[in-house]
């Protein structure tokens, strides 16, 4: 399949310098002096939410003490994927442990209702090839994705190995024994040779630091532990009925809220929306996936696909390529395309290619604004839907529903934008510009503690190298790794994550490219009879400069961006933003990488007997 380009307001009816002019003022008008500092930790007595399973209790078990050759942190798509490269390399004595009670990740966590992935299932669910699976639509619902992250599990022979309800409390490491001692909330004590954080990057959840919030006598859960025990309805059937006679306030207009306030307002009582940023919402096409399509398809199709997704969304499709994946995501570089192809492909300089997509990027912003008038009908509450920024600046959403529902009288919109966030809390609800609104029951689609400080994200106390250095310590400033895999101090650790190595679009396969090197290096360091494997000082280093050698300065883009999880709330050149990758791109940096282990000597790394 493939599309042609939308269409957009053409240039001349509107003006770039005073666009450009718009978007700052609005990005200044929210962001804040207190950066990360104005989110707190779930991990409190406001709602428990890091801690407590909703979903599932929690067995008794014994504590467990053993040997084995890799601990791998995290049951999500990270931790799943380097369960399955281990496995393909021959390496089976592993376990993954996880907070959750089943693999998943915040597959398993998030289930709100209306909750599906929102870029295109083909290329982001990973393995489709290897399995056999094929999603049940563009789109996939959040069970079958978490059903199908545990069945990839259970395929490749680990799923009953893995550590459920556990959370690692401490890990360090012994260079007498050459093995990390890693001990867990359950009283566990294991001697891991290995040791693989995959983490992921939505396992934290954060709540805004609201005065008053501790004080707040309603209902309150966070939307990755939604309590359908108070909303009516289950996962599955998110028929909200309990709500019928409540007020209800939901605090955030990302991702998750865009998926959820449609069902919210269907059975509410009342619902207020908070918002501080408006998100790009576009339409949502999602046909169920055609059997003949599926049957059509040939070897290598989802490598071609993911590919074709990641030059449209992060780079730019090939002269004479076309959009396999036509949708809100590929629509800047399947617009470009058309311009470009339609003048027989003119040379241009990086910087009259970039000027140009510019252009590109205002024309089809203006259209999203214009959606959103001719969706809603208040022109007040159109008004504060409106996003005033680049696109990318935040992630792209797409929802049939959700601008429809704010033309229902039960819905009312909350911008929070002047004040920079949600002035206080009550014992009864919340205080917006000077009004005090009544709510039984607050949920907050705040999301995840996604680029901010290491330790905040990975809500364990202690990590600890050689000679007691503590990560946290050690990364103060960012990462320094070799190929964004290990870190000099830290032998027989491996991380999967976006940390300092290449960017792809889906982010499945980014991780799973990362495991599937992290697999060699463990197998070839076993094979060598080593017993520890480590970068060497030399080697980080050179690695470190040359990425930042390489690296694409994006602060003009960011400048022009509202605060976000992207820039860890408006800090430019945020150590951990999601978008620091390596500059020649991502084939480069597979190039890169395949060539390091095709010469089978693991430069840069010591091994130690």
């Amino acid at each position: 399949m493939s599309c042609t380009p939308t269409r957009t307001p053409a240039p001349d009816t509107f003006d770039i310098p005073t666009l450009r002019a718009k978007y700052r003022e609005e990005r200044d008008k929210r962001l804040r002096g207190d950066g990360q500092a104005q989110y707190q930790p779930t991990t409190d007595d406001t709602t428990h939410s890091y801690d407590v399973d909703p979903h599932m209790a929690v067995t008794p078990r014994d504590p467990l003490v053993e040997d084995l050759d890799v601990l791998v942190l995290g049951g999500g798509f990270a931790g799943v994927l380097a369960g399955y490269h281990l496995t393909k390399q021959g390496v089976t004595d592993f376990r993954n442990i996880d907070h959750a009670g089943d693999f998943g990740g915040v597959w398993y966590w998030n289930r709100y209702p209306g909750i599906q992935c929102d870029n295109d299932a083909y290329c982001y669910l990973p393995l489709l090839e290897e399995t056999g699976f094929m999603p049940s639509k563009k789109f996939a619902d959040g069970a079958e994705i978490q059903a199908y992250i545990k069945q990839i599990a259970q395929r490749f022979g680990f799923h009953d190995r893995a550590l459920f309800h556990t959370l690692v409390t401490a890990l360090k490491w012994d260079d007498t024994l050459q093995r990390w001692h890693v001990e867990t909330s359950r009283g566990d004590h294991f001697r891991a040779r290995f040791v693989i954080m995959g983490c992921g990057v939505l396992n934290m959840p954060k709540l805004p630091g609201i005065e008053g919030i501790d004080r707040y006598q309603g209902k309150i859960f966070h939307t990755a532990r939604w309590d359908y025990g108070y909303t009516g309805g289950s996962y599955k059937s998110p028929v909200l009925d309990k709500l019928a006679d409540k007020r209800v306030a939901i605090l955030g207009t990302g991702a998750t809220a865009i998926q959820a306030v449609p069902h919210l307002a269907r059975y509410a009582k009342q619902l207020y929306v908070i918002q501080r940023t408006p998100s790009t919402v576009d339409e949502r096409p999602n046909p169920p996936t055609d059997p003949d399509w599926a049957e059509s398809l040939q070897p290598g199709w989802q490598a071609e696909r993911q590919a074709n997704f990641h030059r449209a969304a992060m780079e730019f499709f090939l002269p004479g390529e076309q959009d396999l994946i036509c949708d809100i995501w590929t629509e800047i570089a399947r617009n470009l395309h058309a311009e470009l192809e339609a003048e027989g492909w003119p040379e241009l300089s990086p910087e009259e290619f970039m000027a140009r997509r510019e252009v590109v990027d205002y024309r089809v912003m203006e259209r999203l604004r214009a959606r959103v008038d001719d969706m809603v009908k208040d022109e007040a509450t159109a008004a504060s839907l409106k996003p005033w920024y680049r696109f990318l600046c935040k992630r792209p959403l797409s929802s049939n529903d959700f601008y429809a529902a704010f033309n229902q009288p039960n819905v009312k919109l909350i911008d929070v934008s002047d004040a920079k966030g949600l002035e206080r809390m009550t014992e009864t609800g919340f205080v917006s510009n000077g009004v005090d609104y009544t709510v039984d029951c607050m949920i907050f689609a705040s999301g995840f503690e996604v680029t901010s400080d290491l330790k905040r994200r990975w809500g364990i106390d202690v990590v600890e190298g050689r000679n007691g250095l503590s990560i946290y310590d050690h990364w103060a400033n960012g990462p320094k790794t070799l190929h964004g895999t290990m870190t000099h101090g830290f032998p027989n650790q491996f991380f999967i994550g976006y940390i300092q190595g290449g960017l792809n679009a889906s982010v499945t396969e980014q991780f799973g490219r990362q495991a599937e090197h992290i697999a060699h290096i463990i197998q070839a360091t076993m094979a060598k009879g080593a017993a520890s494997v480590e970068t060497t000082a030399d080697a980080q280093d050179a690695y470190v400069q040359h990425f930042h050698d390489v690296e694409y300065d994006t602060s003009a883009f960011q400048i022009e961006c509202t605060p976000s999880y992207f820039t860890n709330e408006g800090q430019v050149k945020a150590p951990w933003a999601l978008f620091r990758s390596y500059g020649p791109g991502w084939g480069a940096f597979q190039t890169l990488l395949q060539d390091w282990r095709a010469r089978g000597d693991l430069a840069g790394m010591e091994l130690r007997s």
